[in-house]
């Protein structure tokens, strides 16, 4: 491949109508990693900063039209999973990966909006777990979507680490466990787990309600791997442009929830 030919990375996610998540969040994200963004819509939402209040799920046919398209003509190293709202869906984009085997995987599992909206229905989460998780070079749950992934609650460092190996155990290759929802003073503690290492990465905890952290996070992490580092490096590199990019953000919307500056986050490295 030539120099002039960068490898891209696909999101294969959720459309937000509100330009703070999703779709749209992800493509920021790779465009100030400087690594070339391609999309596949999964699912559209009537979204803005105050909630969701439809989803539309375009035609299974489409979707995979989509993918293949994205496939068909761009060297595509990594592969971000965000909403997928359903088990048809997802064993969709289960059968495209088996078919191509990009390199790397990750796997954000939406499953609740910021707002509470569920975005996931019940009989995708087996799906998720079967087809989904050993495909995943890593995957990135919050505390509630891990617990629903695991079958038990979390609420301490312990059941994070307990939580982990569950994850590695049905299949996934590493885990980072997002520590926002996990009350530990006033610290955010995100964990990665491969099955070997563990790492711990600590921010100040921001007072502000955000949107798009999640898809932000996962989609930083997919545009360093396509630049070169490993993953651990990755999740460390990414969790800190999700800070900086959470401490510049903006109100863009009528409501107090907060959008990531994606470009003041990269010039401010």
């Amino acid at each position: 491949m030539s120099p002039t030919t960068p490898v891209s990375a696909l999101t294969i996610a959720g459309s937000d109508s509100g330009g703070g998540a999703g779709i749209q969040a992800d493509l920021k994200a790779f465009a100030a990693h400087r690594v070339h963004g391609l999309s596949a819509i999964a699912a559209l939402t009537a979204q803005n900063t105050r909630g969701v209040s439809a989803v539309h799920v375009p035609p299974i046919e489409f979707l995979q039209a989509q993918i293949e398209a994205c496939f068909a003509d761009f060297q595509i190293h990594v592969v971000k999973l965000g909403m997928l709202a359903n088990a048809e869906v997802i064993r969709a984009v289960a059968d495209a990966l088996e078919r191509h085997r990009p390199a790397h995987v990750i796997l954000d599992p939406v499953m609740v909006a910021t707002s509470g909206a569920r975005l996931l229905e019940e009989s995708a989460l087996q799906a998720m777990r079967e087809r989904l998780l050993p495909l995943a070079t890593l995957v990135t749950p919050n505390t509630p979507e891990a617990e629903l992934l695991v079958g038990r609650s979390i609420t301490d460092a312990d059941d994070a680490e307990r939580a982990a190996a569950l994850l590695l155990e049905q299949g996934a290759a590493a885990v980072l466990l997002k520590g926002g929802h996990l009350q530990e003073g006033d610290r955010v503690i995100d964990r990665f787990y491969d099955g070997v290492s563990s790492e711990e990465y600590r921010h100040a905890r921001l007072p502000v309600d955000a949107h798009g952290t999640g898809c932000t996070l996962a989609s930083a992490i997919a545009a360093q791997l396509c630049n070169g580092l490993t993953l651990a490096n990755a999740c460390e590199a990414a969790i800190d442009y999700v800070a900086r990019g959470l401490r510049l953000g903006y109100l863009p919307g009528r409501s107090e929830v907060r959008v990531l500056d994606h470009f003041g986050a990269a010039t401010h490295a």
